[in-house]
C-alpha cells in the first residue's frame, strides 16, 4: 500500500513536493467507503489531481513511473557509462546541475518502508532504505558518494557494495542477487502500475492476455459489456511477435518484457431485424470501434487486475475519450468495500470537474498542481488550503468554487477574442 511519495528537482518540480495517501484525521466524511485500515495507518483508496495544462500533473505520474522503472531495471538494463534518464528542473541555475530527488513510503509484508535516492545524469549520489515494524524507524542501508553503510538488519546486502555501479541502485543489485528484503521491495514496485490515458494502445496486450486466461476472461468480458459500449463478445487471434529495444521499452509503462505480442481483435455486436435481435455481427476492433471504446478496452485489464489483487494504479488523463459517467463509475469501484475488498489504490489526473460534485470524494483525496511565479510546480490538497481564511467545508460547492478559481490550479487565459480581432484588421491591440 502506498503511504506517501516525494519528488524534487525533476521536470517541473523544483523543491520537493509530497503526495500523501494518509487519511486526514479531522475529515470524517466517507470514512468507511473511501478509506481503509492498514496496520497503524488509515489510508485513502483513491486520489485525484487537478490543474491547468502544463501545471505538472503528468510530471507527478512521470516521477512515479521513472522511479519504478529505475528500481526494477537499473542493475540489469543500464550499462557502465550509460546516463541515468533524470531531467532536473531547468529553469533555475541552482537546480539545473543538481541531483533529482525521489522518496516513497509504503507498506509491504506488514512493515513500513521508506526508500529513496538522489541521482543526476551520471550517478546515484545518495540512496537510503528505512524500515519500521511499529513506530520506530531503523536504517537498513545508507549510501553516500563515499560508500554504503549497511546495518546488521540488512545482512543480505553486505559484500555487494563493490558490485554496484555508480549509475545503478544498490537496492536493485541486492534484489538481483536474491536478497529477501530487496526482492520483496522490488515485488512491491512491480505491482505499481502507471498508465497514460493519451497513449492507451500500449496496454492492449495486457488486457488481451487476461482475455486468454480462463479465470479472468468471463469477468473482463462482462466488465466491458457493462460499460454500455455495445460489445457482447470478444475474439482474439495472435499474430507474430515483435522485439522492442530498450528505448522503446522505456517509452511504455508496462516494461516487463522485451517481447510484445500482437493480436487481431474482433468484437461481437447484436444484429437487429425490424427492431428485434436476430443474430450477431463481428467487427474489426482497430478499425470499427470508437476511440472511447478502444481506450476502455485497453485499460480494463490493468484496472481489473489491480482491483482483484490489491495493487496500485496511476492513470494520467484518465477522463480522456471516456464519458464522465463511466469515469465516475470506475472511481466508485475503488472507493467501495464491495468491489475493492483488497484495498487497491487509484491515483489519477483529470480535467473532469464533474467528479468534484458527483464523485463522492473526500477533501483529502482531491489534489491540485499549480505553477509558482518561478514556473515550478506546487502540489497541495484541498484539505490543506484556506481560501477564505478557513479550511474548506465538507458541504462546499467544490466544482463551482474550483472553476471560479477559489482553490487555484486553473489557467489564467488571455484575451483570445481581442487577438483575433487585431489579426483580422480590427482595432489595434492595446499594450501596457
Amino acid at each position: 500500500m502506498l503511504i506517501e511519495l516525494e519528488v524534487g528537482n525533476f521536470l517541473s518540480f523544483k523543491t520537493p513536493v509530497r503526495l500523501s495517501m494518509l487519511a486526514a484525521n479531522p475529515i470524517k466524511e466517507l470514512f468507511e467507503e473511501n478509506t481503509f485500515q492498514a496496520g497503524r495507518y488509515r489510508l485513502l483508496k483513491s486520489a485525484v489531481v487537478y490543474g491547468a495544462n502544463a501545471s505538472g500533473k503528468s510530471n507527478l505520474l512521470e516521477a512515479m513511473d521513472f522511479m519504478r522503472w529505475f528500481v526494477l531495471n537499473s542493475s540489469k538494463e543500464t550499462q557502465v557509462k550509460e546516463e541515468i534518464l533524470v531531467v532536473p528542473f531547468k529553469l533555475d541555475t541552482s537546480t539545473e546541475n543538481a541531483p533529482s530527488h525521489f522518496e516513497i513510503c509504503f507498506l509491504q509484508n506488514d512493515r513500513r518502508y521508506r526508500y529513496g535516492f538522489e541521482a543526476d545524469r551520471k550517478a546515484v549520489k545518495k540512496e537510503w532504505l528505512f524500515c519500521a515494524e511499529k513506530a520506530k524507524e531503523d536504517p537498513l542501508f545508507l549510501r553516500e558518494e563515499d560508500g554504503i553503510d549497511i546495518s546488521d538488519s540488512f545482512d543480505e546486502g553486505k559484500g555487494l557494495e563493490k558490485n554496484t555501479r555508480d549509475n545503478a541502485l544498490f537496492l536493485s543489485v541486492v534484489a538481483q542477487l536474491n536478497g529477501a528484503i530487496a526482492s520483496s521491495i522490488l515485488k512491491w514496485f512491480m505491482d505499481f502500475r502507471t498508465l497514460y490515458g493519451l497513449q492507451d494502445q500500449q496496454y492492449e496486450n495486457y488486457t488481451v492476455q487476461m482475455l486468454q486466461e480462463e479465470t479472468t476472461r468471463p469477468l473482463l468480458v462482462e466488465f466491458i459489456r457493462r460499460a454500455d459500449v455495445g460489445i457482447e463478445g470478444l475474439t482474439v487471434n495472435e499474430v507474430p511477435a515483435e522485439k522492442k529495444g530498450l528505448a522503446e521499452l522505456y517509452a511504455t509503462s508496462l516494461r516487463s518484457s522485451p517481447i510484445l505480442k500482437k493480436f487481431k481483435i474482433s468484437t461481437t455486436h447484436h444484429k437487429f431485424k425490424d427492431g428485434v435481435k436476430e443474430g450477431v455481427v463481428n467487427m474489426d476492433f482497430s478499425r470499427e470501434e470508437s476511440e472511447g471504446t478502444k481506450k476502455f478496452f485497453r485499460i480494463a485489464g490493468p484496472l481489473l487486475d489491480c482491483l482483484m489483487n490489491g495493487r496500485i494504479i496511476c492513470i494520467d488523463e484518465f477522463d480522456a475519450k471516456l464519458h464522465p459517467l463511466l469515469t465516475r463509475a470506475v472511481v466508485h469501484l475503488f472507493n467501495s468495500a464491495d468491489s475493492n475488498p483488497k484495498n487497491a489504490q487509484l491515483i489519477f489526473t483529470t480535467h473532469d470537474t464533474n467528479l468534484l460534485h458527483h464523485g463522492n470524494l473526500r477533501r483529502d483525496q482531491i489534489w491540485f498542481t499549480e505553477k509558482t511565479q518561478q514556473a515550478a510546480t506546487d502540489l497541495y490538497s484541498l484539505a490543506e488550503i484556506k481560501p477564505a481564511g478557513a479550511k474548506v467545508r465538507n458541504d462546499a460547492a467544490l466544482e463551482k468554487n474550483y472553476i471560479q478559481g477559489r482553490y487555484g490550479a486553473i489557467p489564467f487565459l488571455g484575451d483570445f477574442e481581442a487577438l483575433l480581432k487585431e489579426a483580422s484588421g480590427g482595432a489595434p491591440r492595446k499594450t501596457d
